[in-house]
């Protein structure tokens, strides 16, 4: 076991968060969106709603989730997030 599979957080409702955790995002920090170019920044903002799993809670209470996009066959990209608590909401199936 990681020393980072051992942080945990909570979400903007006071919920725990850890590793596996299914998330919604709820909003994203405009500190973050303001240094995007706008394609990556609508891409980014096209989370906003969405339900992902964390994959890792970092030692300040960051919860990260990733997403892809499928450009073709054989082409993809993603983009990571980390979360803060108010940025994120248990998904209801999870509470």
């Amino acid at each position: 076991m990681n020393a980072e599979s051992s942080y945990s957080t909570t979400d903007c409702n006071g919920f725990p968060v850890a590793t596996g955790t299914r998330v919604r995002v709820v909003c994203i920090s405009s500190s973050i969106l303001d240094h995007l170019e706008t394609p990556e920044r609508e891409r980014v903002l096209s989370m906003v709603g969405e339900i992902f799993e964390v994959y890792e809670v970092d030692e300040w209470g960051g919860a990260w989730v990733e997403k892809w996009w499928h450009e073709s066959d054989d082409e993809a990209s993603s983009h990571s997030l980390c979360l803060s608590p108010s940025e994120m909401e248990v998904s209801a199936n999870d509470v």
